[in-house]
C-alpha cells in the first residue's frame, strides 16, 4: 500500500456535510502522516472558511443548489452544474486522487461523479435516515457506501453497503474533564442549570422564535440558556444576550457547548443527532418539518423510540415545549435515563469505520 496516498473530500454547505469530512480527513493523516488531502466544497458556502482553519487546502466550485420556486439562481443552475463538472475534472486530473470521498452536499455530486467516470474509486457517506437525491444518484458508481441508520437497502446497491454510523468530532469524546473551562470561556455560572440550544450551523427561525418566548419562564426557572442563534439570524437576536442569555451566530468549540450543558433543544440533522448520542446530555429533538421526506423528524424518531430523547413536532412546540421541558427539568431520574440511554446509542468509532472502507480501495 502506498506511504503517501491522495485523496480529495467534497461536502459542504453546512456543518453537517463539512465537519464529518473534516473528521475523515483527520482520521486519514493519523493513519498516514504523509497524506496529501484537497478538500473541495462550493465556492460561497461556510467550507471556504472551516476547512482552512482545520488545517486542510480546498478548491471552490460554482454550484447551488434547485431552488423549489422559480428564482433566477435556478436560471443559473445549468451554467453552475457544467461549471463544477468541468473544475471537478481539471482538478482531479491535476491532484490524481487515489480515493474520492463525497460526504453530501451539491459540490460534492460533481466531484464524485467525475471520479466515477475517469476509473477512480469513490465513497459516498450518507448520514440520514432518509439518504439525499444528490448520494442517490451517485450511488450506482461508488464503490463503497457507509450508512448510519439501517433500512437503506432499498435505496442503495446492498453489496455496497456498510453501516458505519456519522462521523464525529474526535474531541467530542471526553467533554467531562472540561467543564469548568467551558463554563468561563462562556461565562456562564455553575450556580443555575444551563440549556444549549442548537438550530443547526445557519440557525432555525421558529427555534429561536421559541426561546425568544420563554426567556421569562427561563428567568423564572433560574435556567441559563446558551443559545447557537445562527448566522442568518445573529443581528437580529443578539440583542436578548444578557446576565443568563449566551446568544452566539456559530460556536466554534462544540466540545466547550456540550460539556456546560444540562438540557439541549436541537434540531435532528443527522450529525447533530450522531453528536449528541456520543455525548449523552437529555435532548429535546425539534426536528425541521423544511427538509425532504422529512428525513429530520426520521433521524430523531431513531432515538425517540428507543428510549433516547424527547421530541417534540415544529408545529407544537408554542403549546407543548413548557410541559416537556418543564417535567425533564424536575425529573432528574429521567434526566439520567435519557443520556444512559442515547449514549449505548452512538457509534464513537464511526470515522474509524469509515477510514477503514476508504483503506481497502487505495492500491
Amino acid at each position: 500500500m502506498k506511504e503517501n496516498p491522495r485523496f480529495i473530500i467534497s461536502g459542504g454547505g453546512t456543518g453537517g456535510h463539512i465537519y464529518p469530512a473534516i473528521a475523515i480527513a483527520n482520521e486519514l493523516k493519523s493513519r498516514f502522516s504523509n497524506a496529501e488531502i484537497l478538500f473541495v466544497g462550493a465556492a460561497d458556502k461556510m467550507e471556504m472558511q472551516k476547512v482552512p482553519q482545520a488545517g486542510y487546502k480546498i478548491e471552490g466550485l460554482w454550484i447551488a443548489g434547485i431552488q423549489r420556486k422559480l428564482t433566477v439562481e435556478n436560471l443559473k443552475f445549468p451554467f453552475k452544474l457544467v461549471s463544477s463538472l468541468w473544475k471537478s475534472r481539471k482538478i482531479i486530473k491535476q491532484f490524481k486522487p487515489d480515493v474520492v470521498i463525497g460526504t453530501g452536499g451539491f459540490a460534492s455530486g460533481a466531484v464524485v461523479k467525475v471520479a466515477a467516470s475517469m476509473g477512480i474509486p469513490t465513497v459516498i457517506q450518507e448520514q440520514n435516515s432518509y439518504p439525499g437525491i444528490t448520494n442517490k444518484l451517485l450511488a450506482s458508481k461508488a464503490k463503497k457506501i457507509c450508512v448510519a441508520y439501517d433500512g437503506l437497502e432499498s435505496y442503495f446497491p446492498k453489496e455496497r453497503l456498510v453501516k458505519t454510523g456519522n462521523p464525529v468530532r474526535q474531541d467530542l469524546l471526553e467533554i467531562d474533564s472540561k467543564r469548568f473551562k467551558a463554563l468561563a470561556s462562556f461565562g456562564l455560572s455553575t450556580d443555575n442549570k444551563i440549556l444549549l440550544v442548537l438550530g443547526g450551523s445557519l440557525g432555525a427561525r421558529k427555534i429561536n422564535q421559541l426561546i425568544v418566548s420563554q426567556l421569562d419562564y427561563f428567568k423564572d426557572e433560574n435556567i441559563q440558556v446558551l443559545w447557537q442563534c445562527g448566522k442568518l439570524y445573529y443581528e437580529d437576536y443578539k440583542k436578548y444576550h444578557g446576565d443568563n442569555i449566551r446568544v452566539l451566530p456559530f460556536i466554534d468549540r462544540m466540545d466547550y457547548a456540550y460539556a456546560v450543558a444540562d438540557f439541549i433543544v436541537s434540531r435532528a440533522g443527522a450529525s447533530s443527532v450522531s453528536e449528541l448520542a456520543i455525548v449523552g446530555k437529555p435532548v429535546v429533538f425539534i426536528p425541521s418539518p423544511n427538509v425532504a421526506e422529512d428525513h429530520q423528524k426520521k433521524n430523531a424518531l431513531s432515538i425517540v423510540n428507543g428510549g433516547g430523547a424527547l421530541m417534540i413536532e415544529e408545529k407544537d412546540v408554542d403549546v407543548t415545549f413548557q410541559e416537556v421541558f418543564g417535567k425533564l427539568l424536575r425529573d432528574e431520574m429521567k434526566q439520567k435515563d435519557l443520556g444512559i440511554t442515547i449514549k449505548k446509542m452512538g457509534m464513537p468509532d464511526a470515522t474509524k469505520n469509515i477510514v477503514n472502507e476508504i483503506v481497502t480501495l487505495i492500491k
